[in-house]
């Protein structure tokens, strides 16, 4: 079964697509000032992805009720439900993979996060039988998940805080994938947005959130002005489940609407400013009645919603289950990744955090979901790889060399094993450019300077000869590089 959607297109019209299964592991951050089109952008995932996997939609202003009739989501209204009620609802929509949309416009802030925070509690803690795929979308997330206090009491801004942080830090082991949507950055709690590895990123104008939005799709901070001048509906996409280097997407349609949206202009009636006057001013010969509220939609006795997701037919299907590789498998895949990576002419010149980020996109474009490294592992294998070494090389040589490497520096690691390398090859030492591209300088100072603190730490011994060729002893492994 094909898992993947088509977000829309980018700047060539090629048709940008979205990895559901992917999705579900990795979770989704969408980012954009209000207009900029991220509910146009979530309406856009959940239509296309409806017959993919169950969904749970909370929705704060009541704008996606839309998808009942045409995919069948069941509408809760939150106003109108117990807490013991909501609690079982929720229950029996992952027992009955139900999916539905949580309509919250009926509350205030402070009600919307208590029932929020119930509803996703409750999710969150059902019946480890009841653990199947569910994609989590949470629209106007900030409102969940502040980065700050507010006008709301501090128990409910910590039970929805406490909520929100377990869909998105510990959401997957229970099949929970969190989508969620802010306007501004600098107001969602940092936990939260941190535990996303896929990001789309609308237009936004305050400085502080494009220099954040720019950190995280990976981009320089005089890159980040694009970012202010995107056109309504167009996104930059990042992560494993959208793509491995930043994208410009602009989103397709879609076939439902939101119930509250205004669009257009209307001009006003044409008259003077005396006819209008007259108008406003007349006397009124019986009491203006106010005019009439409109009706609340009649609340659905619980039993009764009970039954109707008992009777739902999901649509959703379970995502095939991905085969794990083996150790062996997992540690070749790793060593293919890293040689790869080591072979790109800039890699030494890049922060070890980067590199990390851009191993784990690569790992996953791989099917591999764990790689088993820690961002300090990753550095000494990154270090083995740039010297063009192999950790599961059986050479008695190499063992030697990696073992003698546990007492050298992290940043010193990569142009010692190189040396050593070339020790044990008989070749010629590195040249000052080599060790440079290795060390990741441009400076033959720092060269000079790495080469005399592994001196005076004992890991190797330099010779220079009257003609100015430089020899490179290793005393662990008793061997030294040619004259070069």
């Amino acid at each position: 079964m094909d898992t993947h959607i088509t977000l829309g297109s980018d700047q060539a019209g090629t048709p940008v697509r979205l990895d559901i299964e992917e999705l579900l592991a990795t979770r989704l951050l969408v980012q954009g000032n209000s207009g900029s089109g991220k509910s146009h952008l979530l309406r856009r995932v959940l239509e296309e992805s409806a017959h993919l996997v169950q969904q749970v939609v909370i929705d704060p202003e009541g704008d996606f009720v839309s998808l009942a009739e045409p995919f069948g989501h069941v509408v809760v209204d939150g106003a109108a439900y117990t807490d013991g009620e909501l609690s079982r609802l929720a229950q029996r929509i992952r027992e009955h993979r139900a999916s539905v949309v949580l309509a919250l416009d009926e509350l205030e802030v402070e009600g919307q996060m208590r029932c929020a925070a119930l509803f996703l509690s409750a999710l969150f803690n059902s019946p480890q039988e009841h653990w199947y795929p569910a994609l989590v979308v949470v629209d106007e997330a900030q409102l969940f998940a502040p980065a700050g206090s507010g006008e709301v009491s501090d128990e409910v801004r910590r039970l929805s805080l406490v909520a929100m942080t377990n869909l998105m830090c510990r959401g997957r082991k229970r099949g929970l994938a969190g989508l969620i949507a802010t306007q501004r950055l600098a107001k969602l709690a940092k936990n939260v947005a941190a535990e996303a590895s896929n990001l789309l990123m609308g237009r936004t104008f305050l400085d502080i959130d494009m220099a954040r939005a720019a950190d995280l799709l990976g981009m320089e901070r005089r890159q980040a002005e694009q970012i202010r001048d995107l056109e309504r509906g167009h996104f930059l996409g990042l992560g494993p489940a959208v793509s491995r280097r930043p994208v410009a997407v602009r989103i397709g349609p879609v076939r439902t609407s939101a119930r509250t949206t205004v669009s257009g202009l209307m001009p006003p009636p044409v008259a003077s400013r005396g006819d209008m006057e007259s108008l406003l001013h007349a006397p009124s010969e019986e009491p203006v009645a106010p005019l009439p509220a409109p009706a609340p939609p009649a609340a659905v006795d619980a039993k009764a919603l009970h039954e109707r997701i008992v009777r739902f037919e999901s649509t959703a299907g379970s995502s095939p289950q991905a085969v794990e590789p083996d150790e062996g498998e997992r540690a070749a895949a790793v060593r293919a990744v890293l040689r790869e990576m080591a072979a790109e002419e800039d890699c030494t010149f890049q922060p070890v955090s980067a590199l990390f980020l851009d191993f784990n996109v690569r790992c996953r474009m791989r099917g591999l979901r764990d790689h088993g490294l820690d961002a300090v592992a990753f550095r000494r294998q990154m270090s083995i790889a740039v010297a063009g070494l192999d950790e599961g090389d059986d050479d008695p040589q190499v063992s030697a060399i990696l073992g003698l490497a546990r007492a050298v520096p992290e940043e010193l690691l990569a142009p010692f094993l190189a040396i050593a390398r070339a020790a044990a090859a008989e070749d010629p030492c590195p040249d000052d450019d080599e060790l440079a591209r290795i060390y990741g300088t441009s400076s033959p100072g720092r060269v000079r300077r790495m080469l005399d603190y592994l001196e005076k730490g004992g890991h190797i011994v330099v010779r220079t000869d009257f003609g100015g060729r430089r020899t490179v002893g290793i005393p662990g492994l008793s061997l030294s590089t040619l004259p070069a």
